[in-house]
């Protein structure tokens, strides 16, 4: 993004919480016309009063510095992420891709599910519990059901090597006390013939079927899959949109599942996922429309 932006002559600085306050001052006033002040990194200065438009792409946790002990510490990191990330989240007309509290609010997946109801998408029948007869009673009634976690976390194995929860099918006789532990999800499984990814900014969409993947997460065998770019399905349209304005997204990240009579099944919508994995030619597609909502602030260039 920085390079598409860099070639049109726009003046981009980059900035990660995560390097505040080792690498990042802030001093920022609040009065007359609202925020003023500096941004100051490393390479650049920012005037906050000056900015057009955010990109809010996955920043790394707010952090402390080095030295403190874990209580000054975690005071330290809480009115990091409250006065720079209040700040970020406050400049005077700046357009955010996407606002982070509306990437906050959008993130829950028992909302996106029922938002995505009210808007007239269709989603599969689901179940978060904690009781395991419930997901046992569910998993009979629903078969063939799969697992999914609610949210990805950091977790690792005993070697220290990043470990990921898959989409995993799941049966009555595989749900014991374990499930009594946390909230988890479960889902009736789609006989899906392909999935789509559907990449929403502005009011530009990206539709790319996806075929080839052998299991049920298909983000475990990028090297085997076949991306096409296709035309947006009419019956998407609308409730993806409304599903948009409901969240107060400009950008979204949708996942459905294409049934053997085409119908999507909506699984979720990620407002920060990945986007530039599909191919060079749709990534340039979806990098260029990204670029051009940056460089004109929403305007339509």
């Amino acid at each position: 993004m920085i390079a598409h932006l860099n070639r049109r002559s726009v003046p981009v600085v980059r900035i990660d919480p995560g390097d505040f306050p080792e690498t990042v001052a802030l001093s920022a006033r609040m009065g007359g016309k609202g925020v003023g002040g500096r941004l100051r990194t490393a390479s650049r200065t920012t005037d906050l009063g000056q900015v057009r438009s955010v990109y809010w792409r996955r920043p790394r946790p707010y952090t402390a510095a080095g030295g403190l002990d874990e209580q000054v510490r975690t005071w330290c990191v809480t009115q990091a992420r409250y006065g720079l990330g209040g700040v970020l989240a406050a400049l005077p007309g700046a357009h955010y891709v996407n606002h982070p509290w509306r990437n906050r609010d959008a993130e829950y997946k028992p909302v996106q599910l029922t938002t995505a109801l009210q808007c007239g998408l269709v989603i599969p029948p689901t179940l978060i519990t904690n009781e395991p007869a419930e997901a046992q009673k569910f998993a009979r009634e629903y078969g063939p059901v799969i697992y999914k976690p609610l949210r990805h976390t950091d977790f690792t194995g005993p070697d220290d090597r990043p470990l990921t929860v898959w989409v995993e099918n799941v049966a009555a006789d595989e749900l014991h006390d374990g499930v009594s532990h946390t909230a988890h999800l479960f889902q009736q499984r789609i006989d899906s013939v392909a999935d789509l990814r559907l990449t929403v900014i502005g009011e530009r969409m990206f539709a790319v079927r996806i075929g080839g993947a052998p299991g049920k997460d298909w983000r475990r065998h990028y090297d085997e899959l076949i991306y096409t770019l296709i035309d947006t399905p009419p019956e998407l349209v609308t409730g993806v949109r409304a599903y948009m304005d409901a969240f107060g997204l400009v950008f979204g990240a949708f996942d459905f599942g294409l049934d053997s009579d085409e119908r999507p099944w909506m699984y979720e919508c990620n407002p920060n996922g990945q986007w530039a994995f599909c191919g060079d030619t749709i990534t340039e597609r979806i990098a260029t429309a990204l670029a051009d909502y940056l460089q004109y602030a929403g305007e339509v260039p």
